[in-house]
């Protein structure tokens, strides 16, 4: 199954009718990361007048949120939702506050705390992972060069290549894709290429706008 996330480490801010809204974001896969992700964020924004915090795991569809004496309702809750609506899961997200005297109301705090989620993970990029093939073709010095052109023609991406008694191209793609590059192949080769599929993996993808 595909599924969303963010591709890396994130963080941006903005201020907001004198609070500083710092959001942070970045990719995990169990909750111990997300605990110690928001562990660090605390500990570097010591001094600020919050940090909430929402996580959501794909592993044991676990979802996870803290106001952080904000008023309830307010912050951790428009966090969460945030990510529900971007569609983003195995990532965790830090929403840091620095008062500044002014009130914003609970309709302030919702929308501030919603934009911080969402300015954090585009921070972080979003992508889209898709489970993919990871193969293998065994071919002769001479089949090399239409074997290296044909794998990215149908949708595949080299990962390294071995030279020895006979070139091993290792690649991964997306199964659909797998047919194609199998029946071109036979036909380039004339057959003497060996194609193999040594497993299975998830790999990100830029979201289509």
């Amino acid at each position: 199954m595909e599924y969303i996330t963010v591709r890396q480490a994130g963080a941006a801010e903005f201020v907001e009718r004198k609070s500083r809204f710092i959001g942070s974001c970045r990719p995990v896969e169990t909750e111990e990361e997300a605990l110690a992700f928001i562990a660090e964020k605390k500990s570097r924004y010591w001094d600020a007048s919050h940090n909430v915090y929402a996580y959501i795991l794909r592993e044991g569809n676990i979802q996870r949120f803290s106001d952080d004496g904000e008023p309830q309702g307010t912050a951790g809750i428009p966090v969460i939702e945030a990510m529900k609506k971007a569609g983003v899961t195995d990532a965790v997200v830090v929403a840091t506050r620095y008062f500044g005297g002014i009130l914003l109301g609970g309709g302030g705090l919702i929308r501030a705390y919603s934009r911080t989620a969402s300015i954090a993970m585009e921070a972080a990029e979003k992508v889209r992972m898709k489970e993919c093939l990871l193969g293998q073709v065994l071919c002769g010095y001479e089949s090399y060069g239409r074997v290296q052109g044909l794998v990215p023609e149908c949708g595949g991406l080299v990962e390294d290549t071995e030279f020895l008694e006979q070139v091993t191209v290792r690649f991964r793609m997306e199964p659909e894709h797998w047919e194609d590059l199998a029946r071109r192949l036979a036909d380039a080769t004339a057959g003497r290429a060996g194609l193999t599929e040594r497993g299975k993996g998830y790999f990100p993808f830029a979201l289509k706008d």
